[in-house]
């Protein structure tokens, strides 16, 4: 486990539109404002499709089982990270019978909107999503 404190920057709120690609346009917006490093705290709104993929075996690395279609939701929340400026955000959705969600791709669409709260930080959030031991990947202060 690594447990590391750091001040948040800037508290960035998000608004998508509908039509919006909402993986792509959040990826054009970090680029576009040079966004590089932050927590993705909250989301929520709308989707007229969906497209993420949860993990199918439990081998590391895992395979990857990819979900799309084009049944309307509300997007129940959404959370993640942005490390160096590549985006990894999860998303839930949930309709009047069920919540489904993974790890959101292009394709999810958003219906009436989508709103999302970042927090900017100046942490470098390398090897934190990646498979084993994060000691490999840095040493820590």
């Amino acid at each position: 486990m690594l447990v590391e404190r750091t001040a948040i920057k800037n508290l960035i709120f998000i608004r998508f539109n509908p039509g919006d690609d909402l993986l792509g346009a959040l990826e054009q917006g970090a680029k576009d404002h040079n966004i590089k490093n932050a927590v993705i705290l909250c989301g929520i709104g709308s989707a007229r499709s969906h497209h993420f993929h949860v993990v199918g075996t439990r081998e590391n690395p895992p395979r990857n089982d990819f979900i799309k279609g084009d049944k309307a939701s509300d997007i129940a929340g959404i959370g993640g990270y942005i490390i160096d400026g590549r985006v990894h955000a999860h998303i839930i959705h949930s309709d009047a019978e069920t919540a489904f969600g993974g790890h959101l791709h292009h394709g999810m669409e958003v219906l009436t909107f989508a709103i999302l709260t970042l927090a900017e930080v100046d942490y470098d959030f390398t090897g934190f999503d990646t498979i084993g031991d994060i000691e490999e990947f840095r040493v820590l202060n």
